[in-house]
């Protein structure tokens, strides 16, 4: 196995990756061996300027980490030792899933107990 490296991927089925990549001979094929592999898509404000990027996971369901991509299905790749794209990547996949909601993002409070503070309004009226 050759030394693992950050890479962008076309696949022949038109999706776009970036993976942390180590390729493999398996006899006469080359295999990829692709690490959390994401879909990082640059979003654009009005003047046409990256402004951000979205990551998301390429498989959204499995709990795998590692995925095995044979070298036919692949049209291009090229490593990328952009620093800042590997720490979006870094940070998409060391962070937590779970957010906390607070006032700055429109929580005004718990259901329950809005429920009872409206209940409350409702029979004093």
């Amino acid at each position: 196995m050759e030394e693992e490296f950050y890479a962008a991927i076309k696949l022949i089925s038109g999706e776009e990756i970036f993976a942390l990549v180590s390729p493999s001979d398996e006899g006469d094929r080359t295999m990829l061996i692709l690490e959390n592999p994401v879909i990082i898509t640059p979003l654009m404000n009005k003047m046409g300027i990256i402004s951000g990027y979205k990551v998301e996971p390429w498989m959204s369901i499995p709990d795998d980490d590692i995925y095995i991509v044979d070298m036919s299905k692949v049209i291009t790749m090229t490593e990328i030792n952009d620093q800042s794209i590997i720490n979006i990547y870094h940070r998409f996949n060391t962070s937590s899933s779970k957010v906390t909601i607070d006032r700055k993002m429109g929580l005004i409070s718990k259901v329950d107990e809005a429920r009872k503070k409206l209940e409350k309004a409702y029979r004093n009226s």
